[in-house]
């Protein structure tokens, strides 16, 4: 993220040709790389992706809606907007949202509602170039200063039931649940039948217990310190029983990976574990 985002040390195509080495049929983009404010790249990264066969599935931004000025949140949607074009461009057909940071003086109710009209208002954009937003029970972005402010499972399934339209539904991030102190399996049950997308990741603890997990004191930011990416499959997600709940509703769609921070043998290790899983499960 710091290479491809901040400080420019690594190249976007240096970035694609690591990636397609791997046996993936993928890759997910991300709207912070810097090289993606210069329009003209749009195209020619498509067209390096898709020269090796690969194709750009879908878009990672994370759009702030639950600020308390109208004119910040109008600022948000139009560069939503624009991530949706930059989507469209690449040839994906999904674009993540995020419902914003959690304010510490902002209410439940308010939140939902700031989000779900900001959501809404860009629902017609997508849908007339027939691209679908997706919302991920996100932890926090890499440059936001407060946590996600639908963390929580109950605030996540309130955003979600409040936003009923046809290229709306759910990116599902297990991993992301256990930083909530909350567990991966209760969120799928509750929201499985909107999942259109999946980021598979694993994350050990580094000290203590899932119970201690859930006693801590301090919110998210004490969560990620007993927490670490590691190895899909090595972690604490159970993928047996999420990708069975995942096939009972008829899931058949992407799975991202979400792995890699100690180098590419490890996220090929990564993706041989989620090719055999995906055989079972699905093996057409």
């Amino acid at each position: 993220m710091q290479a491809l985002c901040k400080d420019g040390s690594m190249h976007v195509s240096e970035w694609i040709e690591l990636a397609v080495k791997l046996n993936i049929d993928g890759l997910e983009w991300y709207a912070g790389f810097l090289e993606m404010s210069d329009e003209k790249n749009w195209a020619k990264f498509r067209r390096q992706v898709e020269d090796h066969g690969k194709t750009i599935p879908m878009m990672c931004c994370s759009p702030d809606f639950t600020h308390p000025d109208e004119v910040f949140r109008k600022k948000e949607i139009e560069k939503e907007k624009k991530w949706i074009d930059m989507t469209f461009a690449l040839g994906a057909s999904y674009c993540r949202v995020l419902s914003g940071q959690r304010r510490p003086e902002l209410s439940i109710e308010e939140g939902v509602k700031l989000a779900a009209d900001c959501i809404s208002e860009c629902l017609p954009y997508a849908q007339e170039r027939n691209i679908t937003l997706i919302l991920e029970n996100h932890y926090k972005d890499d440059f936001w200063e407060y946590p996600e402010f639908a963390q929580k499972a109950d605030v996540f399934c309130k955003l979600v039931d409040r936003i009923q339209h046809p290229y709306f539904g759910v990116n599902y991030d297990p991993s992301n649940t256990y930083l909530a102190g909350e567990d991966p399996l209760e969120l799928l049950k509750r929201v499985s039948h909107r999942v259109l997308t999946m980021h598979a990741s694993d994350r050990y603890l580094k000290e203590g217990t899932i119970e201690d997990l859930r006693k801590e004191e301090g919110g998210a930011a004490g969560y990620a310190k007993r927490l670490s990416h590691g190895e899909i499959g090595k972690g604490l997600n159970d993928y047996n029983s999420i990708f069975a709940e995942l096939k009972s509703v008829g899931f058949d769609n992407w799975i991202s990976i979400e792995d890699g921070e100690d180098g590419m043998d490890q996220l090929e290790r990564s993706v041989s574990f989620l090719r055999k899983k995906m055989a079972h499960y699905w093996p057409s």
